[in-house]
């Protein structure tokens, strides 16, 4: 057996991860960097080269820097940019996640898959992916292997929608700020939806497409409270807290970087350096959810979690299309 890691190596394996993944990110750029960090952790995961006890302290540490992360994202948001998209876009994000994560927890429930996987699925396929499943994770008592398959669930659907969506878009006729509201309304994670602007318009479907994304980032904290009532309202979860706080530290972190961006006194040198801060620490978050993805216990994949997947991307995508092409509101 391995010797343990020291404290010093335990805390900068998955930075320097998210590192590794940040200068990857440059060859494929399609991933994007947590994606890349993601597989990163997936691999280790899957290597023979570390205890199981190492493991689950290099996850430990990769959950405290997610929460982190999920804080300094709060940095590329101002109230301004969530107005600038319009009442319109607004409508098509606040429907588009109420009805996917109503509409997953009630099919999920009547597959009877475990409560927790159906709750961090809705959370995440309705929210922000992967970031999602991981701070909802922490007000819902679930396995861990619910919490792998719910990330590669939202991962492989996600990234399918790269390819699926800008061609659908042509072929529906929708116009350039049409499809871009529809991509940030239905895509899974920030990265792909990046992605996905790019291939869509270039610079002006990307930024719009981002902005409506980072709109259903701000809905996580309602999400989450919602997520931990459903949870303590069952009342039959497994491993995890019983009682979770009703908003954690790092969503009000989350709410208050989004204020302290909103008034301005924050200049582009500082919200540059916290933009790549963000990046840096989810992908160290990232790296330990792919810790997660070992192979021999997510495999067989649940048919019944795939029908879930399935149709919550259906959801998503319908209602967001749907929306996108009968309000007036949106170009």
């Amino acid at each position: 057996m391995p010797p343990p890691l020291s404290r010093t190596v335990l805390v900068t394996t998955p930075l320097f991860a998210a590192f590794v993944a940040i200068l990857l990110s440059d060859l494929v750029p399609l991933l994007g960097p947590l994606m890349l960090a993601l597989a990163l952790g997936a691999v280790v995961a899957n290597a023979p080269a570390l205890s199981e006890a190492t493991t689950h302290a290099l996850a430990d540490v990769s959950r405290t820097c997610l929460r982190l992360g999920i804080v300094v994202l709060g940095l590329r948001l101002s109230v301004s940019d969530l107005l600038s998209v319009g009442w319109g876009a607004a409508l098509v994000v606040i429907a588009t996640v109420a009805v996917t994560y109503a509409a997953t927890c009630r099919l999920g429930d009547a597959l009877g898959l475990d409560r927790g996987l159906v709750t961090l699925i809705a959370a995440g396929f309705s929210v922000c992916g992967a970031a999602a499943i991981a701070a909802v994770r922490d007000g819902v008592r679930t396995r861990q292997r619910n919490v792998a398959l719910a990330v590669a669930l939202v991962t492989v659907y996600g990234t399918a929608m790269i390819v699926l969506l800008p061609p659908a878009a042509r072929l529906l006729g929708l116009s350039t700020e049409q499809a871009a509201v529809w991509a940030g309304a239905s895509i899974h994670e920030v990265a792909q939806v990046v992605a996905t602007g790019s291939l869509i318009g270039g610079t002006l479907a990307v930024a719009l497409a981002t902005t409506v994304k980072l709109g259903r980032v701000v809905t996580l904290a309602g999400v989450y409270v919602v997520a931990a009532r459903r949870d303590a309202a069952d009342g039959a979860g497994e491993a995890g807290p019983s009682k979770a706080p009703l908003v954690p530290w790092f969503v009000t972190g989350f709410v208050l970087a989004v204020l302290l961006r909103s008034t301005g006194v924050l200049g582009e040198s500082i919200l540059d350096v916290g933009d790549h801060l963000a990046t840096l620490l989810l992908g160290a978050g990232m790296f330990g959810l792919g810790l997660g993805l070992r192979l021999r216990e997510l495999w067989p994949v649940p048919a019944r979690a795939l029908v879930l997947a399935t149709a919550s991307t259906l959801v998503a995508a319908t209602t967001s299309l749907v929306l996108v092409v009968t309000t007036s509101l949106v170009a």
